[in-house]
C-alpha cells in the first residue's frame, strides 16, 4: 500500500527517536523529489506529546530535522514504487535510516516507519544490496517498525 504522502522530516526524525541510524548510504543516491512544504513546522510526538519535532526546508530537496538536541537531513527515496525518506544523523556517526509515512487528509497527523533492521541488517553494506534486501520484502509486514505517531502543533 502507498503512502498518501511522503513525510520526510517527520519520518527522518521518528527514525532517528526510535531506532537510530544504521547504514553507511541513503536508499537513493539524491533526493527524487523536493520538500513537501506541508511537512514543514513543528510536530509533537509520545504519549505526553511533550517529544518536539522541528522540520525545516535546507534546500530544494532536503530537510533539516531537530529533535532532542540532535540534527538530520532527510530527503524523499522513492524506490520500487514506495515513498521512502532517507535520513541522516548529523551529530554522531552520520549514519542513515529509511522510513516511510502517512499524513492524514487534514495534515495534522503524522505517522512514520522506520525499515527494520531484524528483515534489513545493520550489516548490510552498500545501495545495491540495501535496495535488493528491501525490494525483495516489500510485501512483508516485518521490514516495517512499529507506527510513531506525531501531530502538529497549533
Amino acid at each position: 500500500m502507498k503512502p498518501k504522502f511522503s513525510l520526510a522530516s517527520l519520518l527522518v526524525a521518528t527514525a532517528l527517536l526510535l531506532v537510530g541510524c544504521n547504514y553507511d548510504v541513503p536508499l537513493t543516491a539524491r533526493p527524487t523529489r523536493n520538500v513537501d512544504a506541508r511537512l514543514l513546522g513543528v510536530w509533537l510526538g509520545g504519549d505526553d506529546g511533550k517529544g518536539t519535532l522541528v522540520v525545516r526546508q535546507l534546500d530544494e530537496g532536503t530537510y533539516v530535522v531537530a529533535m532532542d538536541h540532535d540534527l538530520y537531513t532527510a530527503f524523499h527515496s522513492d524506490f520500487a514504487g514506495t515513498a521512502f525518506l532517507s535520513v541522516q544523523e548529523l551529530n554522531h556517526d552520520r549514519l542513515h535510516t529509511y522510513l516511510t509515512a502517512t499524513l492524514s487528509a487534514d495534515g495534522r497527523q503524522l505517522t512514520v516507519r522506520t525499515v527494520s533492521t531484524k528483515v534489513v541488517p545493520e550489516s548490510t553494506k552498500g545501495r545495491a544490496a540495501l535496495q535488493k534486501l528491501i525490494s525483495a520484502n516489500l510485501a512483508n509486514p516485518a521490514l516495517y517498525g512499529e507506527p510513531a505517531v506525531f501531530t502538529r502543533k497549533k
